[in-house]
């Protein structure tokens, strides 16, 4: 077994991009931790900020368009602090991406082959033949039946979910101890889902790899992560295991999004809708809870002025108090239970 160490510590990172000359954040004091072998979920509604933290990791933005502060501690080396050359020593080799939509991640003129050969190219010493072999060993890795067939197509020859598949592929040609995956499954069937996340599983076993699962879908959440992150509007308003966070929710945020989730045993119910929409960048709430105007039976009295994070169990963490009176109107009246 590799180490459970942490070999990943975003240490009070914000990241705020330049909108009409001035400054907005889109995620503002992210601290999380990483170790190997464990998925961490990073969970939340479309515009949170989920794929900004993984942008931010990757060093993916404009610095002339986006001011980011914090420590990314990367297996000791400050990621934030390398230029685009450092930053080409760690993406791919350390650290593979896997992107929400494989048809534009992927080069429409080149073969597959050629795709995955080229971060090989960058990051290792591999013969021609050694670098065909490892393909063919990948494409197998991934679920692909006939890999010497795919490794001769052009993306466009291939199904969606064999585009992700080779999107996977590139991502961890170079055994990288991190995997950062946005999105991995969204525009897939459940079919294709499930073995997309059982390739994920079996590579962070293989690699002792820790892998941060980026993900709107708790279904996907509850099967496949360790850990789970939930985001609002820039911020993590609770963390914990996956177990914490299903079986004892207690942000407002986080029991809302499990009620909002389909029962197989309720039927008949309404699916719980959350009001409202999470803020844009420039209506961002810069003090007090950022999910108050999305439960506005709660009290202003319930909230804290500066919503910190508490501790609530051995590794459960909860932004603000309001948890403590946070009530669905039906349980008000007597009604149904979440």
């Amino acid at each position: 077994m590799g180490s459970n160490s942490e070999f990943l510590n975003i240490k009070d990172v914000s990241t705020a991009f330049k909108i009409k000359g001035k400054y907005y954040d889109a995620i503002s004091h992210i601290n999380l931790e990483v170790h190997h072998d464990e998925i961490l979920a990073i969970v939340g509604e479309s515009g949170c900020g989920k794929s900004t933290l993984a942008t931010t990791i990757m060093g993916l933005h404009d610095p002339s368009e986006t001011k980011i502060t914090g420590k990314v501690d990367f297996e000791g080396t400050d990621l934030l602090q390398l230029d685009e050359n450092g930053y080409n020593q760690f993406r791919g080799a350390k650290i593979g991406m896997i992107f929400q939509d494989p048809l534009s991640a992927l080069n429409p003129l080149k073969r597959i082959e050629d795709q995955i050969s080229e971060v090989m190219n960058y990051h290792t010493k591999f013969t021609a033949e050694q670098k065909h072999q490892r393909v063919l060993e990948l494409l197998d890795q991934v679920g692909i039946v006939n890999p010497k067939r795919t490794a001769h197509q052009f993306p466009h020859e291939l199904s969606g979910g064999m585009r992700q598949r080779v999107i996977i592929a590139i991502a961890i040609a170079c055994k990288p101890d991190l995997i950062i995956a946005d999105e991995p499954t969204t525009a897939l069937d459940v079919t294709i889902q499930a073995q997309i996340l059982d390739v994920l599983r079996d590579i962070q076993k293989e690699n002792h790899a820790g892998i941060i699962l980026i993900t709107h879908d708790l279904g996907v959440v509850a099967e496949t992560a360790d850990r789970v992150a939930v985001m609002y509007a820039g911020q993590i308003v609770e963390e914990g295991s996956a177990e914490q966070i299903f079986d004892q929710p207690k942000h407002p945020y986080t029991r809302s999004l499990l009620r909002s989730m389909p029962q197989l045993d309720k039927e008949n119910d309404d699916l719980y809708v959350i009001k409202g929409n999470v803020p844009s960048l420039q209506k961002m709430p810069t003090d007090g809870d950022r999910f108050a105007p999305r439960i506005p039976w709660l009290p202003d009295d319930a909230h804290e002025a500066e919503p910190s994070m508490h501790e609530v169990d051995d590794g459960h963490i909860v932004r603000c108090t309001c948890y403590k009176s946070f009530t669905f109107p039906d349980e008000q009246q007597g009604g149904a239970t979440a």
